[in-house]
């Protein structure tokens, strides 16, 4: 049987790996920095714990765990019988995949409310399962870079994500457009409108705004009961650039008033700092997740069409599902996937890394092999990068290898060197060649 791997997953070769590695270690190195520290959540949670809390299509895409065992002896035979896989699946499926690391995130902040200190400021980096249609830029399985704080509702740490957004694409050389938003703002539409019933309904059709258009929205929205003059107002509300036209507009709308009060409360922090990325308003912005009740974000790459690369906001409610109330949170995660198919479309990754090991040994002779041994060993005792190849065949495939490996230096070994205690030394790419003591050698390659 020919080898495969379920769609939407990947193989990563060794440079990609690389090259991944590079983008964590960048991020989680800002995230430090601003004073966040890591924590880890099981693979898999319990489904209790996650339905209903993404909305009805974030539960559809759920991955779930079939009971050990012989998960149909427990099974709802109706359900069985009449094939409804809704109602069958409680029966047979008790834990799901993590959807996203928010959640579970909340689920943590709960069961260990009294081992941590309020403001708890996390981040966490691991993978994530969504049962979505495998396209560009959209997979199955991927990796969440996410950093969030519970336990203030401070406006400050709004202006602290979109810096640490701001730094990270930056030392990434990056350029994105950071979008900001506020679900009061939308919910004030929904105020103005008189579909406050229908608010997720509104927003989940808001959300698809980009990728649908006006009238796509306008489609989605009759289907939603949502139509004539209420969603043509809409559209019209949607089509608002400046909180100051907007505050007009929403002059009976309490909720949308407060929307509005909140993002000018993170400007007067975000705008005293410098941004190297463009920093925009957009009330179309919608974050179609249901637990997001202020600011909301989503970060765009402006060089490649791709889906967002980053997104978070606000959840006041979060953690109040798993009874614990009053706790707000805000947080933000980085989507690594897609931030890796950017950078190697943009050519964006430093070209080192692709030589992590910066010498490699070729032997003649058994002697020499031998003698080589000695020297990586030295040589990995100074702390340097360094191969050997694992045989003296003969010298022509043994430069191939280190050729194809894109090594920098290679480190000849024959009689002469191993008489005279040298090491003969070649630049791959200069093709410079000299004879150094192995003191020099270390002192080369560590200087």
């Amino acid at each position: 049987m020919k080898p495969s791997i379920p769609k939407g997953t990947r193989d990563f070769l060794p440079d990609q790996v690389l090259k991944r590695k590079y983008i964590f270690s960048t991020i989680e190195s800002v995230f430090q920095k601003y004073g966040y520290i890591p924590i880890e959540t099981p693979t898999m949670e319990n489904l209790s714990t996650l339905t209903g809390k993404y909305g009805e299509e974030g539960d559809r895409l759920l991955f779930k765990v079939l009971n050990n065992g012989d998960y149909l002896s427990k099974a709802n035979e109706e359900a069985l019988t009449n094939k409804d896989s809704q109602k069958l699946t409680p029966s047979i499926s008790k834990r799901g995949m993590r959807y996203d690391l928010t959640v579970p995130f909340a689920r943590y902040v709960v069961m260990h409310q009294n081992e941590i200190h309020f403001p708890f400021k996390r981040y966490q980096i691991q993978p994530v399962w969504r049962a979505d249609r495998p396209q560009k830029g959209r997979y199955q399985e991927f990796y969440q870079c996410d950093v969030d704080v519970v336990g203030s509702g401070s406006l400050m740490y709004e202006a602290e994500l979109m810096k640490i957004y701001d730094e990270v694409f930056e030392k990434l050389q990056l350029q994105v457009l950071i979008k900001i938003n506020n679900r009061k703002i939308l919910f004030g539409i929904a105020e103005a409108v008189g579909v406050e019933d229908q608010f997720m309904e509104m927003t989940i059709a808001i959300d698809k705004l980009d990728k649908i258009g006006e009238q796509g929205v306008l489609q989605e929205l009759a289907y939603k009961g949502i139509e004539g003059e209420k969603s043509a107002r809409i559209l019209e509300l949607l089509a608002i650039k400046s909180l100051d036209e907007l505050e007009t507009a929403f002059a009976d709308c309490t909720e949308g008033l407060k929307g509005i009060d909140e993002l000018r409360q993170f400007h007067q922090y975000a705008d005293h700092t410098p941004f190297a990325n463009d920093l925009e308003f957009d009330i179309t912005l919608a974050r179609g997740l249901n637990y997001y009740t202020g600011c909301i974000f989503e970060v765009k790459a402006k060089d490649v069409e791709i889906g967002s690369i980053g997104g978070g906001g606000r959840y006041d409610d979060l953690t109040g599902v798993f009874g614990m109330k009053g706790v707000s949170g805000v947080g933000i995660s980085f989507g690594a996937a897609r931030i890796f198919d950017v950078m190697t479309e943009l050519d964006l990754f430093p070209a080192s890394l692709a030589n992590q090991v910066q010498v490699i040994f070729l032997a003649f002779d058994p002697a020499s092999h031998e003698y080589a041994y000695q020297q990586v060993a030295a040589l990995r005792a100074a702390g340097i990068a360094t191969d050997i190849y694992p045989e003296p065949s003969k010298m022509k495939k043994q430069m191939k290898y280190a050729n194809d490996r894109g090594i920098p230096y290679v480190a000849i070994i024959g009689d002469q060197e191993v008489e005279d205690g040298v090491i003969s030394i070649k630049h791959m790419a200069s093709g410079e060649q000299e004879k150094l003591t192995p003191e020099a050698l270390i002192k080369k390659l560590t200087h």
